[in-house]
């Protein structure tokens, strides 16, 4: 049971919550102060005060005042009128985690909510009732309005939900999990959709997967570096510590323990031979800066997922209604661009590896393709196109969705960070790069097959994995297959777990 307590939430808490269903509860204090700023709330209600969100309407309309019934209303129309999201819908693990980081944010104190609304959205977590989110139609300020609207709407009965993999109307689901949808009181609604949870949630999702990946990669650098004979010297100590980045010294620290005990490396066949090309030989200052980019990334999402980021702010503690823009994507938004590129890198670097693997003539010895009988078979040649045409793609996805700005709400939010969309992209370029890194593995596992020697211990774990899942290619077969098998390795984590039970934690 995860217990939300004013502490800080991780990228780990997320993905239990999201992809291990485990469940969710409030402490008391945490209750007592989501009370608290609900009773200011009612105060400025009984008053007839006008105060943004609460007495007036949204955006545009803030200078049209709401009494009575019509607040009620307000909120109702406001979750409603907000569900115009579009395109495929979110991957469950994302709609969860995105009800998770809403709850956290509430449960701050802040947001004049009601304790008894915020439990609704935590029962619809413990019941596995997941909302059905487009993924397109935020601009990443002013909060993930669209998303969060199609979250919220089924609160009330409304909207739709996942039902073995496919979207389906909610209020009989509802029913039938003896859910009974609420009716939203006065600032709820804007409450329940001002912030940047979903950009958040796929960028954290993406964050967690993206620590294990990068670990993974220098697996795959290893096993590149022990199949083709490479030279150790590039991963000495000395030359991370006279140029001492953190993500430089554990990638290289990764690498010389998963070859440590290798009677293959610095044994290259052609003589003379005194550096290897770059794809191995500056693997760790490669992966390393790319670790440098997910650390940023790591503290930023510790940052946003711990964060108030609705509007107005309620302040019960001194009795004020602050308006303000901590909905405001700019944080995320710029991040996610930066971790996407670094991510991309990975990608990058493998598919030149994986080039030099199926090369005769830069492979130090391999048969052409890794196939025994080259011209009636292709081996591995065409798997090394699809690593390129990934690698491309990830080149496109890559451009930076927070340069744009397009005003919404006639001017008056005049700008908007995109962050949503960088999100989205760096899930998909983080998918593209497990691929990526998939075939390389199963490239690699193929050069160390023609090995005469014995392999190190741990690139040797690396392998033998493989192998209970891929046989040796003898001759040609569909390879898609094979992909994906390898790629499963990678999304279950097996090939990372057998791998450390071999030789310790990687960095």
């Amino acid at each position: 049971m995860l217990v939300l307590n004013q502490q800080a939430l991780t990228i780990y808490d997320v993905a239990k919550v999201s992809r291990e269903k485990e469940r969710v509860s409030l402490s008391d204090a945490t209750k007592e102060k989501i009370s608290a700023s609900r009773v200011y709330v009612e105060k400025i209600l009984d008053a007839n005060e006008v105060v943004y969100g609460i007495s007036t309407g949204f955006g545009e309309f803030s200078k049209i005042t709401i009494t009575g019934d019509e607040r009620e209303l307000l909120q109702r129309n406001l979750i409603l009128s907000h569900c115009t999201g579009v395109g495929e819908l979110l991957p469950e693990d994302a709609s969860r985690a995105i009800m998770l980081l809403r709850v956290n944010s509430l449960s701050r104190g802040y947001s004049g909510i009601r304790l008894s609304t915020v439990e609704k959205l935590i029962e619809l977590l413990n019941k596995d009732i997941t909302p059905a989110i487009p993924a397109k139609g935020s601009v990443g300020a002013s909060g993930d309005l669209a998303p969060l609207s199609h979250m919220a709407a089924v609160l009330l009965g409304e909207g739709f939900v996942m039902q073995d993999g496919k979207a389906v109307p909610s209020l009989p689901v509802l029913k039938a999990a003896g859910f009974e949808p609420i009716q939203l009181a006065a600032k709820e609604g804007l409450a329940l959709i001002n912030g940047t949870q979903v950009m958040t949630a796929v960028g954290a999702l993406a964050c967690y997967d993206g620590e294990q990946l990068l670990k993974t990669a220098d697996i795959a650098a290893a096993m590149s570096l022990e199949a083709m004979r490479g030279l150790r010297a590039a991963f000495d100590p000395r030359i991370a510590q006279i140029r001492p980045h953190p993500g430089q010294i554990e990638c290289a620290e990764n690498v010389r323990t998963l070859v440590k005990d290798s009677v293959n490396i610095d044994r290259a066949p052609e003589s003379g031979k005194v550096q290897d090309a770059y794809s191995l030989r500056c693997a760790s200052q490669v992966h390393g800066a790319s670790r440098e980019a997910h650390r940023r990334t790591k503290e930023t999402l510790d940052i946003e997922m711990n964060s108030v980021t609705d509007n107005p702010i309620v302040m019960a503690d001194t009795g004020e209604i602050i308006s303000g823009g901590n909905f405001h994507g700019q944080p995320m938004a710029l991040v996610m661009d930066y971790y996407k590129l670094a991510l991309s890198e990975i990608g990058n670097i493998s598919e030149r590896r994986m080039n030099r693997l199926v090369d005769p003539h830069l492979s130090c010895g391999l048969p052409a393709f890794l196939t025994e009988s080259p011209g009636v078979n292709s081996g591995m040649m065409i798997a090394q196109y699809t690593s390129a045409a990934l690698a491309s793609e990830n080149k496109v996805l890559c451009h930076p969705a927070s340069c744009d700005s397009i005003p919404t709400s006639a001017n008056q939010e005049d700008h908007v960070s995109m962050g949503t969309i960088g999100a989205r992209h760096t899930r998909e370029v983080l998918e593209n790069v497990r691929h990526i890194l998939a075939i390389e593995l199963l490239a690699a596992a193929q050069g160390i097959d023609y090995l005469d020697n014995k392999i190190a211990t741990g690139t040797g774990a690396a392998h033998a994995h493989i192998r209970t899942k891929v046989s040796t290619l003898k001759e040609d077969r569909l390879l898609a297959p094979d992909i994906a098998a390898v790629h499963s390795t990678l999304m279950d984590e097996s090939l990372l777990k057998c791998v450390e039970t071999a030789v310790g934690t990687l960095n």
